[in-house]
This record gives C-alpha cells, sequence and structure tokens, in this order.
C-alpha cells in the first residue's frame, strides 16, 4: 500500500520577509519546506533536514515556474505573487500572502485585476508607490495564518465544489 504525499511549504524566496516564521510553523508540524530563489540574495537558511534550498537559473518567472511544476493539492505557497498564487490555486493547493492573507478562488481574480490596474497606473505616471511596510504584529498574524493553513492542508486537499445548479431546472 502507497503512503500518500505529505504537505509542503514552497517559499517564493528571494523578497520573502517571513521566512523565520515558516521555519518556526514547519519545524513544529514536522512539514518540509522548500525556498526556491534565483540566488541572486545572499538568503541563510538554517541547517536543518526540513528545509531545501533550491536555485533556480534568473529570470522573472524561473522561481514561479518551478513552484507551479512542483506544488500538488496537499501544498502550501507562501509568496505575494499574485500571478503565482493563482496558478498554485489552480492545482488544487493553498497560498498565502507574508501579510497572513490567504490566497482564494473567492479573492484570487479581485487580486489579479488589482495588480493590471497598478501596472497601468505605474506605466502612466500615476503611481509609483510600493506595498507599505508589515505592521506590528503582522509576522504573527502570518504565522498564526499559516499554522492554520498547514494544519489544514494536513487534512487533506480540499474537495472541489460541486456546482448546485441543475441545469434541468431551467429547461
Amino acid at each position: 500500500m502507497s503512503e500518500e504525499k505529505r504537505s509542503e511549504i514552497y517559499v517564493d524566496g528571494d523578497a520573502c520577509p517571513v521566512r523565520e516564521e515558516v521555519f518556526r510553523v514547519a519545524f513544529r508540524l514536522d512539514v518540509a519546506v522548500h525556498v526556491v530563489s534565483n540566488g541572486s540574495r545572499g538568503i541563510r537558511l538554517p541547517d536543518h533536514p526540513l528545509i531545501r534550498r533550491v536555485l533556480v537559473a534568473e529570470g522573472a518567472d524561473a522561481a514561479d515556474d518551478w513552484i507551479a511544476e512542483h506544488i500538488t493539492a496537499r501544498d502550501v505557497c507562501v509568496t505575494a505573487d499574485i500571478p503565482l498564487a493563482s496558478r498554485c490555486l489552480e492545482k488544487g493547493a493553498r497560498a498565502i500572502a507574508p501579510r497572513g492573507e490567504p490566497w482564494t478562488s473567492n479573492n484570487i481574480g479581485t487580486a489579479l485585476a488589482g495588480r493590471e490596474i497598478g501596472n497601468y497606473l505605474r506605466e502612466t505616471g500615476a503611481m509609483t508607490r510600493g506595498p507599505s511596510p508589515m505592521a506590528g504584529g503582522g509576522k504573527s498574524r502570518f504565522a498564526s495564518a499559516l499554522d492554520t493553513m498547514v494544519q489544514a492542508a494536513l487534512r487533506g486537499p480540499e474537495p472541489q465544489r460541486a456546482s448546485t445548479r441543475n441545469i434541468w431546472d431551467e429547461i
């Protein structure tokens, strides 16, 4: 009898401000972590069997592509990258932003649209400001939300929601 794959955490690593919190949750729940980056920043990782550094080629989406290729429905991705979060959700995985907000099928479309509007405004010079710094307590809120999400992932993938609409009622 084959054993099911255990949940893992994938971290979009180069600009992740909550790596230490990810490691604490992973150690507590005994979950492997893949920190994926292109190596352009000297990221220090703990020497621990649950932590795996994945170096990818330089390129705008190389880390995203690696994560999207390897993540499964039992896994969790930590990313501020909205398109990557969307790709993870499409594979049935869970995704969470470094501020602790879960990416879901209910909010990802709005987030993608907002991203496009922001890109347009930056291109026209109307907006140049980035996200505000994480406020006090933000890292602990993230750790709590990640802990909850990983525990849910360990229980198994979320079931696909069946449509409650009956097309025969409309005929």
